[in-house]
């Protein structure tokens, strides 16, 4: 457990006695290639030697170092990487809890993650943060909590379970895994000068921790000069070059994503690779990546052999999913690289280009090997208050989901919510839209959206259009994913096939279902939160294997299509979004009206 690992300074003694020759370490990996990540070196034949789950020595010859009761391991000509640390990213999205998130991506080599749990932020308030950031604490693998700091994410735009305040961030930080402030997602907030979103960064930085930022806005005039001066240390919403080069020149860390459906290290790896930019100053992460993921394709690694695929030197990945994240954090003489102090998470690896995981170290003791876990991964009591969070307050209908057409109109031109492949934001587009009985209804690709409220069982529901999903016949999915207030949404193309499926949600405690003709096709059980399973990541896996072949199955092609679907309410990226108080024109940040010409 985190705090049974004794700190630096307590076991500074046992470490120098080590690295003297004069006590004997627990553990010796030589034969391998030590990838030192802060001078850039492959260092063929350097040795490791580990005491009390931290490197004592690290050169090139541990023989000194061994005694009676040393384990020694041959690493075979291997190399010797440190373990992997994801920058940004977010349990709940795995639809897992943290114990079983750890279980998944500890064979993938992901000893370090940096955490912001602002899903459940939404539903269950500081409660909720505290439950993740103690089952967190209880893992073999270092996972570091953010506190969240936007809940409402869009004050006035949303109705969220739960609010932050700014009192709530700083009696957090004195929390023992609180690394810092989670992405401050209300830009415009910080821009104008908020009180309370100042006074969050405030207390972060009183407590000299990191502020994570979050400018999702094409704008670079004094908007986004004065969000930099906010305070932001990072951001992972570039999706350009530019972007990167620009946070950069800030003095912001480019947080580089390639999650399950944001692919943005391409685009914005040149910066590097072409630009020549200091390299030290960017950051691999996922932000965002669900169990199937990461149990068909991987975590942290899948990262890095993309940045490799394009073009990025193998140490310099490295780095950047490292050191460098370590550094930022402040957590540089804590992990991130293999030398003397740090926990002793390495990788044992035959090849930094396709970088197979063979063997994990965390904390100096075998936690994976071949791609299976060798340790338990302990979880929390979570009580009934987490798992009983889907409050409709009525049975809902066929009729709740009917959309009028305003003074009578036989057609209309309605405003649609424009889903983009493998991007977080949308298009704001229109389409002319038939009226029957005085029931507007969707045609071709556009089909019907709405935002059922599930936290106070206030039983409303905002309606409205969606295109892009390319859904075919009577079919409807619902999700209590609904980032980040985390209501449920509802797409479909029959309104009665949209009731069952809400309805579903509300009997099973909150998750994923899709019916196609009167009938479940696909179900993801999430009790917690109506967020996280706390089954198995390979059981969640398999649920959500099922689901996206619903989805196609109901005439979806898109690449990862759940999660443009469960980012539809996120009324912080542009450009038209849902909430539960109606559309959202989230270039403008108000609220918009459904159908043009409306007064």
């Amino acid at each position: 457990m985190e705090h049974t690992l004794k700190s630096w300074a307590q076991v500074a003694p046992r470490l120098v006695a080590v690295a003297a020759g004069r006590d004997a370490a627990d553990l010796v990996i030589r034969g391998g290639k030590v990838v030192n990540v802060q001078s850039r070196e492959v260092l063929d034949g350097w040795q490791v030697a580990i005491a009390d789950g931290r490197f004592a020595y690290v050169g090139p010859n541990a023989d000194h170092c061994v005694g009676a009761n040393t384990e020694v391991i041959e690493a075979d000509g291997q190399y010797l990487i440190p373990g992997l640390c994801d920058g940004h990213m977010h349990i709940e999205s795995g639809m897992l809890t943290p114990a079983e998130f750890a279980a998944a991506v500890i064979p993938h080599g992901t000893t370090t993650m940096f955490t912001d749990p602002h899903e459940i932020a939404n539903v269950l308030g500081l409660d909720g943060v505290r439950m993740m950031h103690d089952e967190a604490l209880m893992q073999p693998v270092n996972i570091y909590t953010q506190m969240p700091s936007c809940a409402p994410s869009a004050p006035g735009l949303e109705t969220t379970g739960f609010e932050i305040s700014a009192d709530d961030v700083a009696q957090a930080m004195a929390w023992p895994g609180i690394i810092g402030l989670g992405e401050m997602m209300n830009f415009p907030g910080v821009i104008n000068g908020d009180p309370q979103m100042l006074a969050e960064m405030a207390a972060t930085m009183n407590a000299g921790k990191t502020v994570g930022g979050h400018y999702a806005s094409p704008d670079r005039g004094p908007a986004f000069h004065a969000y930099a001066a906010g305070g932001a240390a990072d951001d992972h919403e570039g999706t350009r070059e530019s972007d990167a080069i620009d946070r950069v020149r800030q003095g912001m860390r480019s947080m580089l994503r390639l999650g399950s459906a944001w692919y943005d290290v391409e685009s914005q790896i040149t910066a590097v690779t072409e630009k020549g930019l200091d390299p030290r100053n960017f950051i691999l992460c996922t932000d965002d990546c669900h169990s199937a993921t990461l149990v068909n394709d991987g975590h942290m690694n899948r990262v890095v052999r993309h940045a490799i695929e394009c073009g990025l030197d193998p140490i310099v990945a490295l780095q950047m999913a490292t050191v460098n994240t370590a550094t930022h954090f402040g957590l540089e003489r804590e992990l991130g690289s293999i030398a003397p102090g740090r926990r002793a998470d390495v990788i044992l690896t035959s090849d930094l280009k396709t970088l197979p995981i063979n063997v994990v170290y965390g904390r100096g003791r075998k936690i994976a090997e071949n791609g299976q876990i060798t340790v338990t991964c302990p979880h929390y009591d979570w009580p009934d208050m987490a798992r009983q969070t889907v409050r409709l307050g009525k049975t809902l209908t066929d009729t709740d989901f009917e959309i009028k057409a305003p003074n009578g109109a036989n057609a209309v031109t309605a405003k649609v919510i424009g889903v983009v492949e493998n991007q977080a934001p949308t298009k704001a587009l229109t389409a002319e839209l038939p009226v029957e009985n005085t029931i507007v209804e969707g045609q071709g690709d556009t089909c019907q959206i709405a935002l059922v409220e599930r936290h106070r069982a206030t039983g409303g529901v905002t309606n409205g259009f969606v295109s892009g999903f390319g859904y075919q016949g009577r079919m409807a999915m619902a999700s209590t994913v609904a980032h980040d207030s985390h209501h449920m949404i509802v797409v479909g193309t029959d309104r009665e096939m949209m009731a069952l499926a809400s309805n579903r949600l509300g009997e099973v405690g909150g998750g994923i279902t899709i019916w196609k003709d009167g009938v479940e096709i696909a179900l993801v059980e999430l009790p917690i939160a109506g967020l996280m399973s706390d089954s198995p990541a390979q059981q969640v896996a398999a649920k959500a294997d099922q689901m996206v072949a619903a989805m196609a199955q109901c005439g979806c092609t898109l690449n990862n299509a759940y999660m443009q679907h469960s980012l539809l309410a996120l009324v912080v990226i542009p450009e038209l979004r849902i909430s539960d108080l109606g559309l959202v024109d989230v270039t403008k940040f108000e609220l918009t009206d459904l159908f043009e010409g409306e007064e």
